[in-house]
């Protein structure tokens, strides 16, 4: 029976031939190849986007869809450099904290009396004095995001979770977009006591960057140039009676009679950019 099948099928393909000619009927046959690997590669594409919303409880991490071919790379240990609250630097790879999010380098807060303070930077401080006292710090990859960053799980080198102690003490936040509440908890722990973020009033920095696009793109740590007000840097960084860091810029009220001494901290900024990266916040007058 099975050569007669065979038998059968050359008989056909030879119809097939004397009617159409061979040049539709290797067209024939190839036409099927081309939609055959569309649908594999559909499904497996499907399968992997699958796989990352099961893994974030139900909800697609903003990820960048060339990562899904791309290896994962090997855990990663060094000493850290601190981007900002989240995010941190070892041997020149960026990584970024997985299921957690801290406030923006620019970003604003309202303290228990309801005083503006950089809350930005002080998560960054934060974070920067809990790794300097274990190091090295390790993280294992979990992904890459849209900004082409290594996502990981990172811990001190006493073995403590970086993401859950900046939670913990209300430097971060859990981002249960990506985190499925991994970190609730030690959230629910750090608004009962008040502190980080929680002593006062702060917008969620997934929020804040919304209202913010231009500051949307991943912090850089920009080298801060010194000035002396004649050379181009003619930003007055001042320091207020409070202690709280405010930059004059030429016209506004108090720029003539703002005085910069630079033993006490106070400097010269060559833009707004850098003020507003190193911590300062613009004079409202």
């Amino acid at each position: 029976m099975g050569k007669v099948r065979r038998y059968q099928g050359a008989n056909q393909a030879d119809r097939w031939r004397k009617r159409t000619g061979p040049k539709r009927y290797r067209a024939r046959r190839l036409a099927g190849v081309p939609l055959r690997v569309v649908f594999v590669t559909v499904a497996a594409v499907t399968a992997l986007i699958t796989q990352f919303v099961i893994q974030r409880g139900g909800s697609l991490p903003e990820i960048n869809l060339q990562s899904l071919t791309k290896p994962a790379p090997a855990p990663i240990a060094g000493v850290a450099s601190v981007i900002d609250g989240d995010t941190i630097a070892i041997q020149g790879q960026r990584v970024r904290f997985n299921g957690i999010d801290a406030p923006e380098s620019r970003q604003y807060c309202d303290d228990a009396k309801g005083f503006e303070y950089p809350c930005g930077r002080r998560s960054a401080e934060a974070l920067d004095g809990f790794l300097a006292a274990s190091k090295p710090v390790q993280c294992t990859f979990v992904t890459w995001d849209r900004y082409d960053r290594y996502v990981g799980d990172c811990r001190r080198g006493d073995g403590s979770s970086v993401a859950a102690w900046m939670v913990e003490h209300g430097q971060a936040l859990d981002w249960p977009k990506y985190s499925n509440g991994a970190y609730a908890e030690q959230q629910a722990k750090a608004k009962a006591s008040k502190i980080g973020l929680w002593v006062g009033t702060f917008q969620a920095p997934w929020d804040w960057r919304a209202q913010h696009t231009d500051d949307a793109q991943p912090t850089t740590a920009p080298l801060l140039a010194l000035g002396n007000g004649n050379s181009g840097c003619n930003i007055k960084g001042n320091i207020s009676a409070d202690g709280e860091r405010i930059y004059h810029v030429p016209g506004q009220k108090y720029y003539g009679v703002t005085k910069i001494t630079e033993a006490k901290g106070e400097r010269w900024f060559c833009s707004e950019a850098q003020a507003l990266a190193a911590g300062w916040r613009r004079s409202k007058r």
